[in-house]
Formats: C-alpha cells, structure tokens, sequence
C-alpha cells in the first residue's frame, strides 16, 4: 500500500516538471508572436490601399516583348520607390499584364498618375514639329529649383551639350523662335495653337513651358511655369524615374479606404480569436488534459505559420486570415485523428503507452494523405488564382505543410511527455475523456464494451442517401436553369461602391445619385448604419472614378471605395476558375489512385462534384452573390471534402486487412465493412466538422462582410462534405465493388489496396 502511493507521489511529481516547462514555453512563444505580428505586411484589404491591373501595349502597336515587359516594370519600380510605399506588390501576369498592390497609399489618385503616365518629355516648336527628345539629358538629373522671380520650376541637367546647342540654335533661327516643352504630346490631341494659353499650367495642359530661344546654347534648362510647390516634386521624381517605354491601360482597380481595412481587420480579428477560443473549449471539453495540450500545440502552430509567412515576405490579406483560421481547423482535425486512434485502443483494453503509441503509427498517413489533397487544391489555386486567391492560396500551402510538421510531430511530442509519467494510467478520463470502466481489462478476458452507433446499418438506407441527394440535384439544376448564378462584378464586369458616411444614407437616395451620375445601377446593399454598397454596370474609367469620389465626398462628406473590373478580366477569371477546379479534380483522382485504388477515386471525385454542386444549388437558390473568392471557397472544399473521404477510405482498407484478413467473399461482407469503418469514424468526422464550423461561423456573424460570401460557402462545403464522406463516396464504393465479389481475380481488387507507405518512426514521439 506505502509502495502504491509512493508511486503515486513519484508520478505526480513528474508530471509538474513538464507541465511548468510546456507553460512556460507557450508563454515565451505567445509573448514572441506579438512582435511577430507587428512586423507583418497587411494588404490593402486589411490596412487600405491601392490595387491596379494594367494591360501593356507597346507604343508602335506591335508584340509586346519580354525585354518590354522588364523595362515597364523596372520603371515602375522606381516610380513607386518615389512614393515610399513599404514592400509594394509588382506581378508580371502572363505576357502582357502588371498587377500592381500600393497598400497603405492615402492619395491613389497620385498614385496612378505617378505609375501610368507616359514621361515622356519633348522639345517641339511652336508648330509642334519635334526639336529633340529627352535622351539629350542626363538620366535622373532633374531637380527641383527656382525661377528668376523665385517660383517654384524644374531645373534639367543636359549631357549632350553639342546637340542641344545646334537645336536650340536652329530654333533661335526662326521666324517664331520660341521652344516649346511637352510632357507626353500626342499628335493626335495636342497643339500648341490650342494649348499655349494653358502652358505651364500643369493641372489644365501638357504644355509644361515654352521660352524664346535668341541664340544656340548648351547650359541646363529650367522649365518654369505656373508651377505650386508639390506640381514641381511630382513633376521631378516623374522625369527621374524615366520615361515609360510602353503604354498602360487599366483593366481593373480597387481602392480602400484607410478606415475601411482597419475596420476589416478588427472584426476579422476579434472573429479569428472568438473561433479559436471555441476550439480550444471543444478540445478541452472532449479530450480533457489532451485536449489543453493540442491547444497549446495550436499556439506553435499559429506561430510557425505566422514566423514562416514572415519569412516569405508574405502580405497578409483577409482570405489569407481566413485561410488560416481553416488550417487551424484542418490542425485540430489532425489532432482529432490521432486522438480518435488511441481512444479506440483504450477501449480494446490496451495499456495507455501503447495505446499512444500504436495510435500515432496508425494514424499518420491518414494525417499524410488528407493534407496531401488539400495542398494539390491549394498549390492549383496559387497558380491559376488572381491577386487576392493567391493570397489564400499561400497561407493554406504553409498552413497544411505546418500542420504536418507541428501536430504530427511537435504536438504527438508534447502528449507524449505526460503518457510518460505514467501519471495517468489510471486517469484516462482526466486524460483523454474515457470513462474507466469503458475500458475492459484484458487480463480477465473482458471484451470491448464501447461501440458506437452500433445499432445504425448506414448501408442498409443508402438508397434513400442517393435518393436524396438525386432530388437535391434536381432542385439544383432547376434554380440554375431559372435563377442562374447572381454574379459579382468579378464575373461580369462593372464596377462595385462602397460609400460610408455618418449622414443619413438610404438605397433609394444613392441609387438616384448613381443614376444622376449617368450609371445604371444592378443592386444596392445596405453593409451597416452607415456604410451602403452599389454595383453598376459601367466600367469606370480614372476620370470618372474620380468624379464619383468627389461627388459623394462634397454630398455626403463620404469616404468612397471604388473597385472596377473589365470584360478582359471577366472572360480570364471565368477560364481560370474552370481550370482549376479541373485540374485540381484530376490531381486529386490520381492521387487517391495511387494511394487507394482506381475504384475509390471515382466514387471520391463523384462525391466532390456532388459536394461542389451542392454549392452552386445553395447559393442559386438563396442568390447570394458568386465573386473571385468564391473559387478559393469551392477549391478549398475540394481538399476538405476529400480530406474528410480518405479518412473514411482508409479505415475501410484497414478493416479489410485486420478484420476481413483480405478476404471479402460476399456482399455481405462488404456491405459490412463499409458499416464497421462509418461506424469507426462518425465521431472523428462529426467532431473535425464542429471544430472547422466553429471558427467559419464566428466568421460569418463577426467577420469583414468582404469574406461572408466566402465563409457562407465553406459552412455549406462543410456540412456537404461530411455527409457525403458517410453516405455518398462509401456507398458508391460499395456498388463499384459488388461485381469483383465472387470473381477469380477477386482479391486482386482490394489487395492493391494495402501498398500502405510506414509511418516514419522518430525516437521520443512515435517509437
């Protein structure tokens, strides 16, 4: 009796040692990832800002070259360095496109004209025949400077000095022998009969100066004009960056405002952390001392993700967070596995050590093979996605790669410590949430007592699953003939207004200010109290974007946001979401082909179309708008969907090798073990579900309305996606399989199936 409570003693005094050194590394790791997240780049989205597609065509109207597209570029690069703006996004996309990202830019008017205008800068006479160009100049050598009568002007350093003296001597020598100075002249529009009244006005012409030339010289110029203080930087730091060797157009943008994003973040935010708290409860409350672990693993897992992110340069936007708040989910659901696994050899009577171990081994390439599919979706998503996908995209690849690394390895380590102690062996339900007498004692020949849902036969009723889902279907297809798809702007092109102000706003009065405007407007939707947004038809171009700010600032002292999307874009964004979700369809069946068998693809992929479907009925039904980030949303449920199916999958070949010994010899029998795996896995699947659901409603009821959209659509994948995995893709296997069942090569069919790859065994963890 001494001896047992000695033990006990001994045991409890080595649980604290751990336990203080796992806190007090969470807490150095908590109080390191506040710098961390400091020191992180947010987007536009999230801080405010300016985004910009332009298409790139060449002066002379020929084939855009890749050396054009690098000097573009390159002075692009320099032209925004002028601005000040901290790590700026420039993306080539394709042959002939640059996406530029100016997030924190307050003035993206300035911005754009920075960026887009020509520089172009010409010597011409008074009849608009061309004297010289710039490349008489030294390269970067305007200054700012001062007129005779001390007014602001333009000082230019010339290089070529013999040339610029026999121009200016020719000019001197006719019969109107005033030089005349252009910033981007087109023959087409500008005069200088037209223009001369206007010159040196920078704001009202192109016209920067015109001076009499009396004799040939060779000394610097200075340009003078009716110039303010800021007209002549802006006008230096653009004849500095140099001339563009291209001309831009402008296909889309997208302004936020400051207030906007910071605002974007706060919610999200405050939602990112609501939805993890409540994970963290779920864990706790399920899996008791195990479930407090896995949160602190949650904690590296945030922060490796976060530090990795950092380390990319990543910029973080708001399907980024989003993105990561689902590899929070898929991190818990990689926990839940490994939990499920060892519970399950509890409850056959296995000593807890064992249990720990033999559930880690059995568990890992389920873990392996459901992050794998969701990383295919995530990298397909990265290359064919735009801007604020591919931002999604990054976070999800680091996201699934961290969750392999930290709760396979790092969390597995963490438990593994306290299954040492041996502190509780005899405390399986403070340790993991199994009652004891739950667990038969192998000695006595007791059997397993815990079978759950053993009375449920999910084959016997798969007619009615089918059933089902065929009429589900059917609606679909009837609202998407009736009703189609409400597509955003992103789809058909247009341009979206948000305008927010503390003024009494109505729909009624802003749609009759749009149309005062001269634009159609396709919907108005009321965000909050005081901010409205309203999609148009008309693709706005600068001017009008311009004057449509102005017109709602001098109205309603509003602040105005103003995305604009072109057909181009339109018709590229609808052939690359229809790539993507094919390519990702294919990977994914080749995967599970090779892994799994060809059967199991099929009835995997057929599910996926069903999960995905299942969507599109959804928000055709209920219209709810179809923007870009709604492919992000289908795509990830495509990894989810089939995340959750190769779990199911799994423990069906599993059975078929540990309880059947490889040989299913009637219908029966598989029909069987199809019901024993679903039975093996509800819990698993039921609890992933809740604990990724968690955090996607948090989202949606205390997110950024930019997101919800995006969030309602993964809460429908989500919920699809565990129905199908239980009542779809197993079913379908099933009927696939019935005709190998009797035949000679019966066992060829499902032996290919136990190719089954080792877990990797690492001392400490697993072994």
């Amino acid at each position: 009796m001494k001896a047992k409570e000695k033990t006990k003693k001994k045991q409890k005094k080595s649980i604290v040692k751990p336990l203080l050194g796992v806190l007090v590394v969470a807490i150095v790791v908590g109080c390191a990832m506040i710098p961390l997240m400091q020191n992180l780049n947010f987007g536009l989205d999230l801080q405010g800002g300016f985004e910009v597609l332009y298409k790139v065509e060449s002066i002379d109207g020929k084939k855009v070259t890749s050396d054009m597209m690098k000097s573009t570029y390159k002075t692009i690069e320099k032209r925004i360095d002028v601005l000040g703006v901290t790590e700026p996004s420039i993306v080539v996309e394709g042959d002939d496109r640059i996406r530029v990202q100016l997030a924190g830019v307050t003035d993206p008017e300035e911005a754009r004209n920075l960026i887009s205008q020509a520089a172009n800068l010409t010597f011409r006479d008074t009849s608009d025949n061309l004297i010289m160009s710039s490349d008489v100049l030294k390269s970067g050598g305007a200054k700012v400077s001062q007129d005779s009568y001390g007014k602001p002007a333009v000082a230019l350093s010339v290089a070529d000095n013999s040339k610029f003296y026999r121009a200016t001597k020719k000019v001197s020598e006719m019969s109107d022998n005033r030089l005349v100075i252009w910033l981007d002249f087109d023959p087409e529009t500008d005069s200088f009969q037209t223009e001369q009244a206007n010159c040196g006005s920078l704001s009202n012409s192109k016209c920067l100066s015109v001076a009499t030339v009396s004799q040939g010289f060779s000394s610097d110029v200075i340009i003078q004009g009716n110039f303010t203080e800021q007209e002549v930087n802006s006008l230096v730091e653009l004849i500095n960056s140099g001339s563009l060797p291209t001309k831009l157009t402008e296909v889309s943008s997208k302004t936020v405002v400051a207030s906007f994003g910071a605002d974007s973040l706060s919610k999200t935010f405050v939602a990112g952390v609501v939805g993890v708290a409540g994970i963290v409860l779920l864990m706790c409350a399920l899996y008791r001392f195990s479930g407090f672990i896995a949160s602190i693993g949650l904690l590296f897992y945030t922060a490796i993700t976060f530090l990795v992110f950092w380390l990319i340069g990543g910029v973080l936007t708001l399907p980024g967070i989003a993105a990561l708040v689902i590899g929070i989910g898929m991190a818990v659901d990689a926990t839940v596995i490994s939990f499920s696994r060892i519970k399950d050899e509890l409850y056959n009577g296995t000593k807890l050590n064992m249990a720990f171990k033999l559930g880690n081994k059995n568990s890992f390439m389920t873990i392996f093979d459901s992050n794998i599919t969701t990383l295919i979706s995530a990298i397909i998503l990265f290359i064919f996605g735009e801007s604020s996908v591919k931002g999604f995209a990054t976070m999800l690849i680091i996201s699934t790669i961290v969750t392999m690394v930290v709760m396979v390895f790092i969390t597995r380590y963490l438990v593994g410590l306290f299954v040492k102690t041996g502190y509780f062996n005899d405390k399986l339900r403070a340790f993991i949430g199994i009652r004891e007498e739950e667990v038969p004692k192998i000695e006595k020949k007791e059997k397993r007592v815990h079978e759950d849902w053993k009375n449920v036969d999910f084959v016997n009723k798969r007619k009615w699953f089918f059933l089902a889902s065929s009429l589900m279907i059917i609606i679909g297809i009837v609202s998407l003939g009736v009703n189609g798809l409400h597509l955003g702007i992103d789809f058909k092109g247009g341009s979206s207004i948000t305008v927010q102000s503390s003024q009494n706003l109505t729909e009624k009065a802003l749609a009759k200010d749009i149309e005062s405007l001269g634009y159609e407007v396709i919907e108005t939707d009321q965000i909050n109290d005081e901010t409205y947004s309203i999609k148009i038809e008309d693709s706005l171009s600068r001017k009008q974007v311009l004057e449509t700010e102005n017109y709602f600032k001098d109205k309603y002292e509003a602040t105005t946001d103003i995305g604009v999307v072109s057909n181009i874009v339109k018709q590229e964004l609808v052939k690359n979401a229809i790539i993507s979700v094919i390519l990702a369809s294919i990977a994914i069946v080749i995967y599970v082909s090779l892994r799994f068998t060809f059967k199991f693809a099929i009835a995997a992929i057929i599910a996926l179309f069903h999960d995905v479907f299942m969507i599109f009925t959804v928000f055709s039904l209920f219209q709810i708008e179809v923007s870009s980030i709604f492919i992000a949303a289908v795509l990830s449920i495509i990894g989810y969907s089939i995340n959750d199916t190769i779990v199911t999958f799994d423990r069906i070949r599993e059975n078929i090798h540990t309880k059947f010994k490889n040989k299913l010899k009637t219908k029966e029998d598989l029909c069987e073990v199809v019901n024993i795996s679903l039975r093996e896995t509800l819990n698993r699947s039921l609890v992933t579900t809740f604990t990724t659901l968690i955090p996607v409603v948090s989202l949606i009821l205390l997110g950024s309305h930019e997101i919800i959209t995006f969030n309602l659509a993964l809460f429908v994948g989500f919920v699809v996606g565990v129905y199908s995995s239980i009542f779809i893709a197993s079913q379908l296997w099933i009927e696939f399989s019935k005709r190998n069942i009797g035949k000679a090569n019966q066992k060829r069919w499902y032996e290919e199936e136990s190719d089954e790859v080792e877990e990797l065994t690492v001392k400490g963890i697993n072994a």
